[in-house]
């Protein structure tokens, strides 16, 4: 079975290392129902522009004598929408070690080993733009994601560092890193089987940035580099993306944030809707799961479909991200926003959600999450509804460029799909 999978994995890599295109095209896309994610909101029957991989107008009767032609025909344009906390390119076959790279297990899993409290840790380091889950999630209109580093046994309530990548085949990261903690139950055999100890450690974390704790100390849990790159994400540093989900621990994680001038994100936020006042009041975003709707642990008997409405009724920024299976799921988000929408969340803000939420949260609106003079053409076109099911991506641009709406996936069904002509299935047409 193991020697299937990676089989499998391998013949998928070659399909996903092909390049879909060289230099960008100028393009515009005329007669859409262009969802721009910005204060301008839906524009009808508009044009967009894109030139040298960057969009250069957005409005009605936009007119490029040497630029390729799409006729949207009304159909929706939204940005190219964000995959969540991902392992994309950072995980190939979920049982095969040799190609999980996300986590780091160091020390003796504890919780209090020097050597397990690494938050210089990067993940980026070891993404593979040619991963197969790459065109999976951009056929879908996924066009980037964050790489999430998780804390594992053997490791610290720090996971380390991930980043923003885009799902174009570059093999380089984005924007600002991004720290990733982990709080609660879920992290308790980190601290000590305790949650107490869980702001213990982290107060102790701080001090040794803060020079309180000498590095040669016995009691010192950060290496010196560990020392500098936490130091980057105190006093309204870098983002700190926390996974926490009990309404208590959110409160305590508020206060504490405030306290040590660290700029956090809530990951998971099962009872967050609990608090929704309090993480409005500290603009904290929170990327919830919407399909959250049953008590799974003792830190989760407050879930409701409702979370991201009611959040979002308190005035808080809400994107989504799935509590499991992420990599492999990623192009399904769309529909998780739309779950959302079912359960109260304006739709406008479930669109925002998939766009331009995130890319402010982890410091790349500058390029990404809306259609506005100046991004990067990162673009889809629907079938319908984006946060509806039953709609499809018709074309995907990256860059302005159109990348060929196929997968591994696709290159399966089509495969199986042929008619018969006598030869075993498992054969191309026309196969001799």
């Amino acid at each position: 079975m193991r020697r299937s999978l990676v089989r499998n994995a391998l013949a998928a890599a070659v399909l996903a290392a092909c390049s879909f295109g060289a230099a960008a095209q100028d393009l515009l896309i005329r007669d859409a129902t262009v969802h721009t994610a910005t204060a301008r909101g839906t524009l009808q029957h508009a044009d967009v522009l894109v030139r040298n991989g960057r969009i250069a107008a957005v409005g009605p009767h936009l007119a490029a004598a040497d630029a390729q032609v799409v006729d949207a025909q009304g159909a929706p344009l939204t940005p190219a929408l964000f995959g969540g906390i991902t392992d994309i390119g950072l995980e190939e076959v979920s049982g095969e070690k040799s190609t999980v790279d996300a986590s780091l297990a160091l020390g003796d899993g504890g919780g209090e080993s020097r050597m397990s409290v690494r938050p210089e840790f990067d993940v980026t380091l070891a993404y593979n733009p040619d991963s197969v889950l790459l065109p999976v999630a951009r056929i879908e209109g996924i066009g980037w994601t964050v790489l999430g580093a998780e804390p594992t046994k053997g490791g610290s309530l720090i996971g380390g560092q991930g980043g923003v990548v885009r799902l174009d085949g570059s093999p380089d990261p984005i924007g600002p890193r991004v720290l990733f903690v982990d709080l609660g139950s879920d992290a308790a055999d980190l601290s000590g089987s305790s949650r107490a100890a869980q702001w213990m450690l982290l107060d102790q974390l701080i001090d040794e940035v803060h020079g309180k704790i000498a590095p040669t100390s016995p009691m010192a849990l950060l290496t010196p580099a560990g020392r500098a790159t936490l130091a980057k994400y105190v006093g309204g540093g870098g983002r700190v993306l926390v996974h926490v989900n009990r309404a208590a621990d959110i409160r305590q994680l508020l206060r504490w944030a405030d306290a040590r001038h660290v700029r956090v994100a809530i990951t998971g936020g099962t009872e967050a809707w609990r608090v929704a006042p309090l993480i409005a009041a500290a603009h904290v975003p929170v990327f919830v799961d919407p399909l959250s709707d049953l008590p799974a642990d003792f830190d989760q008997i407050g879930a409701t479909l409702e979370n991201a409405a009611r959040l979002h009724a308190a005035g808080v920024e809400v994107s989504f991200a799935f509590g499991e299976m992420s990599s492999h799921n990623a192009r399904k988000l769309r529909q998780m926003a739309g779950n959302a929408v079912a359960n109260g969340l304006p739709w406008d803000d479930g669109l925002a959600g998939l766009t331009r939420v995130p890319a402010e949260t982890l410091g790349v609106a500058g390029e990404l999450g809306t259609i506005s003079v100046g991004k990067r053409a990162d673009l889809a076109l629907w079938s319908g509804d984006p946060l509806d099911v039953s709609s499809v991506a018709r074309q995907v641009w990256l860059d302005g460029r159109a990348i060929p709406m196929r997968s591994r996936q696709t290159e399966l069904r089509d495969r199986y799909l042929h008619a018969d002509d006598g030869m075993p299935r498992a054969y191309p047409a026309g196969a001799r």
